[in-house]
C-alpha cells in the first residue's frame, strides 16, 4: 500500500465510529469487488487496499496501535499488515451478504448450525360462537416425526453413518472464484456430511416417517377470523437431529346468520313495523347470551341505535366484553290487506301536507285504538 493513510482510503474521519466505518467500507466494496469489474486489476488493488484498512481500523486494539504509531505499529508486512481472521468475523455479513458468497479470504468456511424442523399450518373452520366463547378440540395433524426404530439417524446401528468422501464430513464443496474461495453445499450428501451405508428399513434411511398425530388445541375466547394460534415443537421432525419446528394453526370463523362483528363489537338490526315504531313496542333481540327484551320508545327514527352495554364479545386480555348495537330498521309493508290499506289511508289523510310531529302520534294512537 506503500504508507497510505487508512481513513483516507475508506474516506473517513479519524473519530468515525464502528457503524460507520462499516457503512464506508460496504459501500468500496461493492463499487471495487472484482466480480463487478472483471479484468480490472485497479479496482482488485482498490478493494484489497479497503479490505486491509478495514481489517486494522474495525481492530479496536490495531485501530489504538495505528492512530499512535502509524503503519510502523503493526507489525506487518505490506499487504494486508497485521491480518486477523478474527478481525473479519463480519466480513462474510457484509460480502456475504451482497453477493451470497459463504467464504472469503483464504477459504474459511462459516459453521452451518443443525437446521430445525419445518414449520406446519393447518386451517381449521369454527362456528362464530365458538370463536366468541372459546373451546378446546382437538385436530389431526400429518407430518414427518423422528423414527423411532433408527433414533432418528436414519441407519440400522451407529456404524452405519460414514463421513462424505467427496467433502471429507463437511457438507461443502469449496472453490476458488477470482479473489475469493467460495463454498457451495456438498451435492454428494446434500450437505449434511455424512452418507449411510445400512439404510434404516422403516424410514429408509430419512431418520423420519411420516405419521397422523391428535393434538389437543385450546382456543381462547374473543379470537377472530385470520387469528394464528402457534404451537411450539408440534411440527415436522428436523432431518438433523435439530429442535422440531411449530405448529400454526390459522382460523376461519363461519358467519352468523344474524350477528356481524367489529373487533370486540356486536352488531344487528332489528325489523320494526312503522306503527309499531311510532307507538313504541318491546321486541327480542337475539344476542351472544341468548334473546333479550329491548324497549323500542314511541317516535323510533329509522336507524336509531341502542346500545347493550356488557354483551359483546369477550377481549383476548381479558378485560371484559364489548357492547352489543342494535339498529332500528323500520320496514314498510309491501302488501296492504284492505283493512290495513283503509287505515294507512286514513293516517295519510290525517299528515296531510305537514311533516308528523308529536301530535301526530297521539292520532295514530287514537286510529289503533
Amino acid at each position: 500500500m506503500g504508507g497510505r493513510d487508512y481513513y483516507e482510503v475508506l474516506g473517513v474521519e479519524r473519530g468515525v465510529d464502528p457503524g460507520s466505518l462499516k457503512k464506508a467500507y460496504r459501500k468500496l466494496a461493492l463499487k471495487y469487488h472484482p466480480d463487478k469489474n472483471p479484468g480490472d486489476g485497479e479496482s482488485e488493488e482498490k478493494f484489497k487496499e479497503a479490505a486491509e484498512a478495514y481489517a486494522v481500523l474495525s481492530n479496536p486494539e490495531k485501530r489504538a496501535r495505528y492512530d499512535r504509531f502509524g503503519h510502523a505499529g503493526l507489525g506487518g508486512a505490506a499487504g494486508f499488515p497485521g491480518f486477523d481472521p478474527d478481525t473479519f468475523s463480519d466480513f462474510a455479513d457484509i460480502l456475504g451478504d451482497m453477493f451470497g458468497l459463504g467464504s472469503i479470504f483464504g477459504g474459511g468456511r462459516r459453521r452451518r448450525g443443525v437446521r430445525p424442523g419445518q414449520d406446519l399450518r393447518y386451517d381449521l373452520e369454527i362456528e362464530f360462537e365458538e370463536a366468541v366463547r372459546g373451546l378446546e378440540t382437538k385436530i389431526r395433524v400429518p407430518r414427518l416425526e423422528r423414527c423411532e426404530h433408527c433414533d432418528g439417524r436414519g441407519s440400522e446401528s451407529p456404524e452405519g453413518i460414514r463421513a462424505c468422501e467427496r467433502c471429507g464430513g463437511r457438507g461443502q464443496i469449496a472453490f476458488q472464484q477470482g479473489f475469493f474461495t467460495i463454498a457451495r453445499p456438498c451435492g454428494e450428501c446434500s450437505g449434511t456430511g455424512r452418507v449411510i451405508v445400512d439404510p434404516c428399513g422403516e424410514c429408509r434411511g430419512q431418520g423420519r416417517v411420516r405419521h397422523e398425530r391428535d393434538l389437543g388445541v385450546r382456543i381462547p375466547a374473543g379470537v377472530d377470523d385470520g387469528v394464528r394460534l402457534r404451537i411450539g415443537g408440534e411440527g415436522e421432525a428436523s432431518p438433523e437431529g435439530g429442535p422440531p419446528g411449530d405448529l400454526h394453526v390459522v382460523l376461519h370463523v363461519r358467519e352468523h346468520p344474524v350477528l356481524q362483528r367489529d373487533g370486540v363489537t356486536i352488531l344487528s338490526e332489528v325489523p320494526v313495523s312503522p306503527s309499531r315504531a311510532a307507538l313504541g313496542t318491546e321486541v327480542l333481540v337475539p344476542t351472544l347470551d341468548g334473546e333479550r327484551k329491548l324497549q323500542i320508545p314511541p317516535g323510533t327514527q329509522p336507524g336509531t341505535v341502542f346500545r347493550l352495554q356488557g354483551r359483546g364479545v369477550p377481549s383476548l386480555d381479558g378485560r371484559g366484553r364489548g357492547d352489543h348495537l342494535v339498529s332500528v330498521a323500520v320496514v314498510t309493508p309491501r302488501r296492504l290487506s284492505p283493512e290495513l290499506r283503509e287505515i294507512y289511508e286514513k293516517l295519510a289523510e290525517l299528515e296531510g301536507e305537514e311533516p308528523p310531529d308529536r301530535g301526530l302520534f297521539d292520532r295514530v294512537k287514537d286510529i289503533f285504538n
